[in-house]
């Protein structure tokens, strides 16, 4: 499934980034323009989102203008606008969609609604221009863990998911509890290489009945328990030992069940797609198990993994040669389901 030579504005706002980027032909980046707002929600300790809203309002048109001028691209020259619509905070995902459905109007370009998770599987093929479906991919960030087979493009499988926090949701509580700050899914990964993983152990669960699927309010919870038990001791405990310990707990789970998922299924290929695909302990122990396995193993650079307006623009790339055209009656869906259109 191929079309020559289409470029595509793409717009993502659904957190606490606002972004935009020219992409052509689903992997060729032109421009990629992310504002972040870490700083701000750091004082927070999490994302805030009527704080969210308000700064995309603020950023969306400077970040759009800034993409189109960086890439060389005029707007007359783009062929269509695609915008992430959902999952997210609602009001954040209704800035760029009110800005997508702007600019498709004034510019009587066709607009493209891109699930956001479909847009982190997408990333993949930015990076890595050979990847073709069908592939496993395990996607995990601060909103979501899942397990998907990608049968072809916009054609979805999902074989697990968490059924309480997502991986990164609970390692951001989990620094925060031993005052790491946010966001802690960086924090940890950058303190655990000096810790233990062996020094406390905290448990690996497992779903009764759906061996793909993830828990990991457990964890977390272990690591608060043992946070206050040594408080209420009077003891001292190694902030370190903690953040290398939980992450090994969890990425052992991570790719334990991926694994198993590609075994299961007869899947040699797996991706990682979302922020906590960064996670350089999750890398190094998917690396080591899909050598042992001799599985093919494909996942983005940084600035491709955490959100960005490239990989919607990846993912409306395949929307747009299957036929897909939104009105402007598109609206945000915060619960979006991947697979649902």
């Amino acid at each position: 499934m191929t079309s020559d030579n289409i470029t595509l504005l793409a717009i993502e706002s659904s957190c606490d980034e606002t972004a935009a980027a020219v992409v052509r032909n689903g992997r060729q980046v032109l421009s990629n323009v992310i504002s972040s707002q870490i700083d701000l929600h750091k004082l927070y300790g999490g994302v805030v989102p009527e704080i969210a809203s308000r700064k995309h309002i603020e950023n969306i048109n400077q970040v759009i203008e800034e993409a189109l001028t960086e890439s060389g691209v005029a707007l007359a020259d783009i062929d269509g606008v695609c915008v992430t619509y959902g999952p997210g905070l609602v009001g954040a995902l209704l800035v760029g969609v009110g800005a997508a459905k702007a600019i498709s109007f004034a510019a009587k370009k066709p607009l493209i609604g891109v699930h956001h998770i479909e847009g982190h599987i997408s990333a993949n093929y930015i990076c890595h221009p050979d990847l073709e479906p069908p592939f496993l991919c395990l996607v995990v960030s601060g909103g979501h863990s899942h397990l998907v087979i990608v049968k072809d493009y916009g054609q979805y499988e999902i074989l697990g998911r968490t059924r309480d926090d997502a991986a990164g949701e609970a390692f951001d509580k989990v620094a925060r509890s031993i005052g790491l700050g946010y966001p802690g899914g960086p924090k940890i990964d950058k303190l655990a290489p000096s810790g233990n993983p062996e020094a406390i152990y905290f448990p690996r669960a497992s779903v009764e009945n759906a061996p793909y699927d993830f828990s990991f309010s457990g964890v977390k919870s272990a690591v608060l328990n043992y946070i206050n038990g040594c408080k209420m001791k009077n003891e001292e405990y190694n902030q370190a030992d903690i953040a290398a310990s939980f992450q090994d707990a969890v990425t052992d789970v991570l790719v334990d069940h991926t694994i198993l998922a590609a075994h299961d299924h007869g899947i040699s290929k797996i991706a990682m797609a979302g922020g906590v695909a960064c996670n350089n302990g999750l890398r190094r122990k998917m690396v080591r198990a899909c050598e042992k396995e001799g599985f093919s193993l494909y996942y983005p650079e940084p600035i491709f993994c955490t959100d960005n307006a490239a990989m919607i623009g990846a993912a409306g790339y395949y929307e747009y040669i299957s036929g897909r055209r939104d009105g402007l009656d598109l609206n945000a869906i915060p619960g979006l389901k991947l697979g649902e259109k």
